[in-house]
Order: C-alpha cells, then sequence, then structure tokens
C-alpha cells in the first residue's frame, strides 16, 4: 500500500519592482522607528559630533601628518617614514624615553606602595575615616600652578626648606633643580604627592569587597597584621592593582604638566635637559620648532610604547592572577568556614559527651 504525502508548503515573498515584500517592510519599520525616536538620537547628536570634530579627526590627521613636513603654513610636504628614520637616531628623543622611565620608575614604584598601605590603614578601625579620605584626595584637585610654586620653593637650591634641613643635620645641599637626579627626584616627588591619594581611594573601593570574613577568620588563627596585609588583601586586591599599574604606566608615560610648570621659562626640562619627557619633547617640536610632523610621530612612537607597556603589565599580573585565583579562594573559603566547623564540631561532643 502506498501513501502518498504532500510536500509542505512553501511561501514566497512576492516580489514587486525587483524588490522584496519583506524587504520593504524592514525599511518601512525603521522610518517609523526612526522618526519614533528622533529626539533621543537627536539628544545623543552632539557628543558623536563633538567625538567626530574634536578626537576622531585629530586623530587620523596626526596619523597623516607624521608622513609629512608641515610647520603649520601652507601645503604639508610628504616625506613618509623619514621622520620615524630621524627619529630612531635623534639623541635627544632618547634621552626623552630615558628620562621619561626614570622618573616612571622611581615615582609610580614608591606611589602605588604607599597608596596601598593607606587605603589599608584607613580600612581600618580609625577615627576620622572621611577626613583622612578628603584630606589625601586633595593634592590631586589641587591647581598644578601652585603645586609647582610650593615644590620651587621646597626644593630650591638656595633657600629650599629641604636644604635648610640638610643644613640643619649637617649634611651638604643638593641641587635639587640643577643636577641630572635632583631634577628627576624633584619631579617623582611631584607625581607622587599628587597621585598617591587618588589611588588609595581606588585601592580602599576594592577593600570594601573583599569580605570581612577573611579578615576575622585570619585574626581568629592569630595571624598579625602583616600576614593579613601580604597573604590576604594583596591577593584579594589583585584586579585593583593591575588596574592601577596600568593607568600609572599610561600616566606616567605621558608625563607632562609636572616638569613644564616646574621649569616654565627656562630650558626644556631644566638643565642639561634632565626633566625632558617624551611629552615636553613632542610640545616643543611641534609648539615651539613648529615642526608638526616630527610633533606627530614622537606622539604615535608614545603611544605604541604604552600599548607595549600596558599588554605587558596586563600579561604578567593576569598570568598570576589566573595561577593562583582557585587555589586562594579556596584557602579563604576555608579560612572562612574554619571558626564555624570547630565551633560546631566542639558543641556536637560536648552534647554527646553530657549525654
Amino acid at each position: 500500500m502506498t501513501s502518498t504525502r504532500e510536500a509542505p508548503a512553501t511561501t514566497a515573498n512576492p516580489v514587486v519592482g525587483g524588490t522584496s515584500t519583506s524587504s520593504i517592510s524592514t525599511a518601512a519599520t525603521g522610518h517609523r522607528s526612526l522618526r519614533r525616536f528622533w529626539p533621543q538620537y537627536v539628544a545623543i547628536a552632539p557628543f558623536y559630533v563633538l567625538f567626530l570634530v574634536f578626537g576622531l579627526f585629530p586623530i587620523v590627521f596626526s596619523i597623516v601628518l607624521s608622513f609629512t613636513d608641515w610647520d603649520g603654513v601652507g601645503a604639508p610636504a610628504w616625506v613618509g617614514f623619514a621622520q620615524y628614520q630621524y627619529l630612531l637616531g635623534d639623541p635627544r628623543f632618547w634621552n626623552a624615553v630615558s628620562n621619561t622611565f626614570i622618573i616612571w620608575i622611581i615615582s609610580t614604584v614608591p606611589m602605588l606602595f604607599l597608596a596601598l598601605v593607606l587605603a589599608f590603614l584607613l580600612h581600618g578601625n580609625i577615627r576620622a575615616k572621611g577626613f583622612y579620605r578628603v584630606a589625601y584626595f586633595i593634592p590631586n584637585v589641587t591647581s598644578m600652578v601652585a603645586m609647582a610654586i610650593v615644590f620651587g620653593s621646597v626644593f630650591s637650591d638656595g633657600f629650599g626648606l629641604v636644604n635648610a634641613a640638610l643644613r640643619a643635620v649637617g649634611a651638604d645641599p643638593v641641587g635639587w633643580l640643577s643636577t641630572y637626579w635632583g631634577v628627576k627626584v624633584t619631579i617623582a616627588v611631584m607625581v607622587i604627592w599628587r597621585w598617591t591619594g587618588y589611588n588609595a581611594i581606588i585601592y580602599l573601593a576594592g577593600l570594601q569587597s573583599i569580605p570581612t570574613e577573611l579578615y576575622d577568620a585570619a585574626k581568629v588563627d592569630g595571624a598579625n597584621t602583616w600576614q593579613i596585609f601580604t597573604r590576604i588583601t594583596i591577593p584579594m586586591l589583585r584586579p585593583v592593582i593591575l588596574f592601577t599599574v596600568i593607568t600609572s604606566t599610561i600616566g606616567g608615560l605621558g608625563l607632562f604638566t609636572e616638569p613644564q610648570i616646574l621649569f616654565n621659562g627656562q630650558a626644556v626640562g631644566g638643565p642639561d635637559e634632565a626633566g625632558m619627557t617624551i611629552v615636553l619633547y613632542q610640545y616643543d617640536q611641534a609648539f615651539n620648532q613648529f615642526d608638526f610632523g616630527y610633533g606627530s610621530a614622537i606622539a604615535w612612537v608614545l603611544f605604541f610604547f604604552s600599548v607595549v607597556f600596558a599588554i605587558i603589565n596586563w600579561r604578567l599580573l593576569s598570568e598570576r592572577d589566573g595561577l593562583k585565583t582557585p587555589r586562594r579562594l579556596r584557602t579563604a573559603r576555608a579560612l572562612a568556614l574554619a571558626p564555624a566547623t570547630t565551633s560546631t564540631t566542639s558543641t556536637t561532643s560536648t552534647k554527646g559527651n553530657r549525654a
């Protein structure tokens, strides 16, 4: 016995004038949506217009400028990779690179360590927490001009407070604003003073997300403050530390305000260009020497440095975090549950003995 099975009916979209009705309905729906939500589109349009004019266009234009020779007047002359070839052999550029990395190292490492210690102390049971949080954050919002005047007076070679303190204890004064290492230390101190409180607030926010049961369990087990800090606080703050390290790396490589204001009106970067950073050198070439093509090339090399070091920092910290996170979490949970488990076991055994 043979059975006939009818093929399922298929509906095809009719074609009108070479265009399917589904395409026409989709376009009509899009037009209706545009007419319906046009106030919202108009409301967000200024951001995209401003970003296009002041963000995207300058970025693309700087890429084109880096392959040209242009003084800001007339038509740019195309030179290809000549600007980058000159940059690789420019001793002033490599001096700026060396200064930038030295200042970055001697400022970022102590800055982040001090910020972590301050955040740990503020997270404890101390009085006037709000006052200390505001006090540590004030340097970040202080006027850079006022800060430069203060630090210029404090570290002055002739009548500065630091040299006066050194003379008071019988030590020789230091040329903080006139020697190679003195200039770098002064700029690093300015960076530390300005950004330590900012990073401390970020660390404090991360500390508040750590369960208090971990600290309570560690104290019950007899851990001291240093052990709690190194074995609980730092491992649990690893993502926050990664964020601050990357942002501090980008900010350190882009250091400009501190040396520019501190040595304003003098040679670029102070005596012997000891404080000339990459951005300061780029600014000098573009806006003092009017070599905008070379300044753009320096900017893109700096961007390359920032990306490379951000990736290196991210890989180092994230790989460690990926290897240690499961074990750390298991240990933390065990420590948190240990007092409760011990208490339950002892209570059960006591009841059994009484019975």
